[in-house]
């Protein structure tokens, strides 16, 4: 190598490069020459050494710059005051971050479970709630039915009363056709026309009740319905709550929501929610009071009629001598025929209301089967696949209209057997009045209309209640 001089040769040297944290570097002075000798200083003067003064060492045979020993020092201590000072910073800064993270962990799994314990207990009040009004609606239920039960035994009553009467005023007619000495006004007459004016008042307090019937179970479906609604709901937020409730940090389905807890669309308070359904329960308590009531109105009012009619149509039979019972016979079994003809086509009527239900109810999964195939038309690309998916719903399709169409057949025949049904009861009854006018003609079978007068327990249920 050939001999090179001062000039020739510059010597480069960087500083010792400390790494420093985002903090600490705010904080440590800014240093723009990067040379050892602007690090050195005393109480905060800055030292300038510029550089050694180059001389040739034959030995080496190259140029060098030299400090002095306490320059090496001071750098040492420099860099070893520098290390001291950034991990003390480091300790302070993972201590304080240690510290936060612990407190912001206990803050959030206090506060989580703080969440599922009052979600907790509020499906606890929902769960009670909707017990008591399951409990109300199956109370209300039985004395909706109770009541209506009720109504229908005052209601065939009622109608039970239109023979009665019609047979009461036939025998007045018929009398009227007496001739001679025999047109007087007897004891007879005397008890028919009582009887007439009997079954009238009768009718009048009966249809009385029955309207209240009427408008009564109208209130009781109402309250029931009210109290249906409040259950259905509440049975949709305790499964909610409950979920919420078994919904853990590990649980899938969970996601970020912005902005939800800024939303707010309640419309009650706990106070207005439970109101709400203690006034849904009270009404319904106070609609089955007044249900009970009018059974025990509905009770006393046949128990009073049939009482009433039952002994004056025995003081109108004492007055009565036998008389032909074949007429009686033929039109008995003509009745008993009637009502079985009259079950067959109640019978009928429910298989045609089964028949409709099993028609509406083949909609949702025809519904169910053409959503699954017009959804999958969505499919891009090379997905839009023939699979044995789309086969299987072509067939449910195919198959559930195919089985509409059997149901339509079978209604069909049902509705005209129905129809046929309804013809043979408007015959059958049409018969049953030609025996009654064949009655009416002889004055003699008048004590027949009266043995027909309802005594039979098929006919109605109005004497067959317990009058004591």
């Amino acid at each position: 190598m050939s001999r090179l001089g001062y000039n020739d040769y510059n010597i480069m040297r960087s500083r010792s490069a400390t790494p420093l944290t985002p903090e600490m570097s705010k904080i440590l002075p800014y240093v723009s020459d990067k040379t050892i000798s602007r690090h050195l200083g005393y109480a905060g003067r800055s030292l300038d050494m510029g550089h050694a003064k180059a001389y040739y060492n034959p030995a080496r045979n190259a140029v060098y710059s030299r400090y002095s020993t306490n320059d090496w020092g001071m750098s040492n201590s420099m860099n070893f005051s520098l290390s001291d000072k950034e991990r003390s910073f480091a300790e302070r800064l993972r201590a304080d971050a240690w510290r936060a993270v612990k407190e912001t962990d206990a803050r959030t799994r206090n506060r989580q479970n703080d969440i599922t314990k009052k979600l907790g207990e509020r499906v606890s009040d929902i769960a009670f709630w909707k017990s008591e009004l399951i409990s109300e609606i199956s109370h209300l239920e039985t004395e909706s039915h109770n009541l209506e039960e009720y109504r229908r035994t005052l209601e065939k009553a009622l109608g039970d009363t239109a023979n009665p009467l019609h047979i009461a005023e036939e025998c007045l007619m018929h009398r009227e056709k007496r001739q001679g000495i025999d047109l007087v006004h007897d004891d007879v007459e005397r008890t028919l026309i009582k009887e007439v004016d009997c079954i009238k008042k009768c009718q009048a307090k009966m249809k009385k009740v029955l309207d209240k019937a009427y408008v009564q179970l109208k209130m009781n479906r109402a309250a029931q319905h009210a109290m249906e609604i409040d259950a259905k709901d509440k049975h949709h937020a305790q499964g909610l709550d409950d979920r919420m409730q078994q919904l853990r940090n590990s649980s899938s389905g969970i996601g970020y929501y912005p902005g939800i807890e800024s939303i707010d669309n309640t419309i009650t308070i706990p106070d207005s929610w439970v109101r709400y359904t203690q006034e849904n329960i009270a009404r319904s308590q106070k609609e089955r009071a007044a249900s009970e009531r009018l059974r025990g109105e509905i009770d006393s009012t046949l128990r009073a009629c049939a009482n009433e009619m039952w002994n004056q149509f025995n003081s109108v039979n004492n007055s009565f001598n036998t008389r032909i019972r074949e007429t009686t016979d033929a039109r008995n079994k003509l009745q008993a025929h009637l009502q079985r003809t009259m079950q067959e086509i109640f019978d009928m009527e429910k298989n045609i209301e089964l028949l409709r239900k099993a028609i509406q109810d083949k909609e949702s999964p025809m519904k169910v089967a053409q959503t699954r195939l017009d959804e999958r038309t969505r499919r891009i690309n090379v997905e839009l696949c023939n699979d044995p998916v789309m086969k299987s719903l072509q067939r449910e399709v195919t198959e559930i209209r195919e089985s509409v169409r059997i149901l339509k057949e079978r209604l069909k025949a049902s509705e005209l057997s129905l129809a046929r049904l309804m013809k043979t009861k408007a015959t059958l009854e049409h018969d049953i009045g030609v025996k009654d006018n064949t009655v009416k003609i002889d004055t003699s079978y008048c004590m027949g209309m009266r043995k027909g007068f309802p005594m039979d327990p098929k006919i109605g249920p109005v004497f067959q209640m317990p009058t004591c």
